[in-house]
């Protein structure tokens, strides 16, 4: 897996809008996991791409009237399958974190970069999910390397009170063994 100019080679790019340049001199240091269903619990279909492409139908689930407006994007989502769909390059400011905080510093989405896993905080993810996560944390890595073992952490660890994703299911030691960050 190799990145080239801010995109992952061989993976589906589906362009969210829902991006902006990052501050001028801003290292990438940080790598999120959050996690995404649409509607919540749900998994497959359309929503989450259109979530990030700004066309999700608030009329094909009472849900999504509650999120309508909202302009939100990761730079990947990995699928339950595994299959990873890039939305922003990495080398732009994707609107993943919100409001948020790492190590004292504000603004998160100003340096990391946000991995999405389909999933929810309660159900068990793949192997499938966790093999594709630990070779784009690679990729990533290999881009990035700034982005050591401790600067990899959850939407939780950031937005604590606010947000609990990746969630309870999430195999954190899992995932560092088969990222090599043990």
């Amino acid at each position: 897996m190799r990145i080239r100019q801010g995109w992952l080679e061989g993976v589906r790019h589906s362009p969210s809008p829902n991006y902006n340049e990052r501050p001028e001199g801003c290292e990438i240091s940080l790598l999120v996991i959050h996690n995404i269903s649409l509607p919540p619990g749900e998994f497959g279909g359309p929503w989450i791409d259109d979530l990030f492409q700004n066309r999700l139908d608030p009329d094909a689930h009472p849900y999504f009237e509650e999120i309508q407006g909202l302009e939100v994007s990761a730079h990947c989502l990995i699928r339950r399958n595994g299959e990873i769909i890039q939305y922003v390059p990495f080398d732009k400011r994707a609107w993943h974190a919100g409001e948020s905080s790492y190590c004292g510093i504000e603004n998160c989405n100003d340096f990391s970069i946000g991995i999405e896993l389909e999933g929810t905080d309660e159900e068990p993810f793949p192997n499938a999910q966790y093999a594709s996560l630990a070779l784009l944390t690679a990729a990533i890595r290999k881009c990035y390397p700034a982005i050591t073992g401790d600067r990899i952490v959850g939407h939780s660890d950031i937005a604590p009170g606010r947000k609990t994703d990746p969630g309870n299911a999430f195999e954190w030691r899992r995932y560092r063994e088969l990222a090599g960050l043990c």
